[in-house]
């Protein structure tokens, strides 16, 4: 099989296997705890929070590990809209947010303001800042789309948001492992199986001028932000992970990102009616999303499999459902025969290759089986 889905999860690195299996022997105590197993434990989660923390500009009091990147966003909506209750209720969010934070907003927030997005998938900086409101309690900007790639403008709406005194919270999950996290973020969230990590790894950091507040019963672990015993061995392998990422990861974007530009060039160049969709300079680089017109999307991922390619079609977060992906509607683009491409560090050229000599045939075949060949 050739894996082409990292933006749902980045398979994992043999050095993350070893270091999951080695912190096993040192990370199965309660951190809490005075005696020897349990300030081993200690150290090793202190020490990955220090690494992680590093990694993605923040200091280590200010990061908590969640059970997802999920949860993360969970808690960071809903604890800063009981932290600043006093302020209002009211949040600004992106038409393009990630599931978790749409939900989280719509349901606990009093009142959400959805700026709407270009055919790229990016908001207008003016738009979006010009509806922050005295009222307003938290603004949820992307860094990245998990859908289509798009780079959103983080760094333009930062320092209009810290002039009104209005939290930004970021949520970083598909751009953490892959480019430096942006500046000016009040709260961050991120996960660490998009980096290469072990799944169940959430990241949630909240610098120390925000008035947060848990939503959840109090609890003594990571501070009072995150409730349950902390999975030490997958925190550290997740660190490991993200540290060896960065490390080397500035020459393979590059590269990934010249096989991206292929995909982009040669589909529509083979098949008719096709749509690439997402900004063709600022976005991930190794993210490219496109949609065939008379072809369902769940033939073309079920037919791409049994032909060896793993690939994911419509909205990564509602994908179970059969309403289209609320990215591709709020852009405004063809979301019929959606196919999300992603590709893993290290893909090959003859990966790329190989998928693009099979996308035009089995097109060609779902479109003459729904009789829409020739259109």
């Amino acid at each position: 099989m050739t894996y082409l889905d990292a933006a749902s999860a980045e398979p994992l690195h043999p050095a993350t296997k070893q270091a999951l299996v080695a912190a096993l022997e040192d990370g199965w105590a309660d951190p809490s705890r005075l005696y020897g197993a349990g300030r081993r434990a200690r150290l090793a989660l202190d020490t990955a929070r220090q690494q992680v923390a590093e990694d993605i500009g923040a200091r280590p009091d200010e990061l908590a590990f969640t059970g997802s990147g999920t949860l993360a966003c969970h808690l960071a909506v809903l604890g800063t809209l009981a932290g600043r209750r006093r302020v209002g209720a009211h949040v600004v969010v992106s038409a393009v947010e990630h599931s978790s934070v749409l939900h989280a907003a719509t349901e606990y927030a009093g009142e959400v303001t959805t700026v709407p997005v270009d055919r790229f998938g990016r908001v207008d900086p003016a738009e979006f800042t010009a509806a922050l409101r005295q009222d307003t309690a938290l603004a949820c900007l992307q860094s990245a789309n998990h859908e289509v790639g798009t780079v959103q403008p983080v760094a333009e709406v930062a320092p209009r948001c810290a002039e009104l005194g209005v939290p930004l919270f970021v949520d970083a999950a598909q751009s953490v492992g892959w480019a430096a996290a942006p500046d000016g973020w009040s709260l961050l969230a991120a996960s660490a199986h998009k980096w290469g990590g072990p799944p169940g790894v959430g990241v949630l950091a909240i610098r120390r001028r925000v008035r947060w507040r848990s939503p959840l019963p109090e609890d003594e672990r990571e501070g009072g932000r995150s409730p349950g015993f902390e999975n030490i061995p997958a925190i550290v392998a997740a660190a490991a992970a993200l540290r060896m990422r960065l490390d080397g990861i500035g020459a393979e974007a590059v590269r990934l990102s010249v096989l991206v530009d292929r995909i982009r060039a040669t589909v529509p160049a083979l098949v008719p009616d096709v749509e690439v969709v997402g900004d063709p300079a600022h976005r991930l680089p190794h993210l490219v999303t496109f949609s065939c017109l008379y072809v369902d999307g769940e033939a073309l991922v079920t037919e791409l499999d049994r032909l060896g390619f793993a690939v994911n079609s419509g909205s990564s977060c509602t994908s179970s459902t059969l309403r289209p992906s609320h990215v591709l509607e709020a852009m405004g683009v063809l979301s019929h025969g959606n196919v999300r491409v992603s590709l893993p560090v290290g893909t090959s050229d003859a990966d790329v290759d190989s998928f693009l000599s099979v996308v035009p045939e089995v097109v060609r075949r779902l479109r003459a089986v729904a009789g829409a060949e020739g259109l």
